[in-house]
């Protein structure tokens, strides 16, 4: 194995996101990583700064990707809609790319600006579908909180295979999400 023509970091993080997508968060390390890019694992550090350094790659790359899901499934919504569609993005976006979910999970590293900014976005995009309900301020990141808090909870809880009752997980989660909207309603009396 050598380094492969045309490799850049954009492709390393990309691959390494494919492969944190298919084999598990927990899974992604510089050897398999290396090998599934077909190099020798050394040559790696040509592109990202260890495992550490990939792993803030892919949440910047996380939070850039989940951000666009949640921009384009709430465009031109407003209110219950924009939310119930945030959900179901969030939802989604958790299903189909389970390793970038994860490390666009935690919080971003206070360091890394890139990172900051790419998380911060996610939060405006909350954050503007809850303005409707007339939050601002500490109020609108609190209810962002709590909304991300029980999306975050259900796909968890679904991706780990933590339902074992047979009933549909579709209705329980538009169920969670209308009781968090009925909560919203009643906490701004809108």
């Amino acid at each position: 194995m050598s380094l492969r023509a045309g490799l850049d970091h954009a492709a390393v993080i990309q691959a390494a996101a494919e492969l944190a997508d298919t084999k598990g968060w927990d899974s992604l390390t510089l050897a398999a990583l290396a090998e599934h890019l077909n190099i020798r694992a050394p040559s790696l550090y040509n592109h990202v700064a260890g495992l550490e350094g990939l792993r803030r790659d892919l949440a910047v790359l996380g939070y850039r990707e989940l951000g666009a899901c949640l921009a384009r499934a709430t465009i031109g919504k407003a209110r219950d809609e924009a939310v119930f569609a945030l959900a179901n993005a969030y939802r989604a976006f958790a299903r189909q790319h389970p390793g970038l979910y994860v490390a666009a999970s935690r919080a971003p590293d206070p360091t890394n600006q890139e990172a900051q900014t790419a998380a911060g976005e996610v939060v405006e995009i909350v954050v503007a579908v809850l303005a409707a309900y007339g939050l601002r301020g500490d109020a609108a990141i609190h209810t962002t909180r709590a909304l991300r808090s029980a999306l975050h909870g259900f796909v968890m809880l679904e991706a780990n295979a933590g339902f074992g009752i047979p009933l549909d997980l579709d209705e329980s989660f538009r169920q969670m999400v209308q009781l968090f909207l009925l909560g919203l309603q009643q906490q701004t009396h809108t």
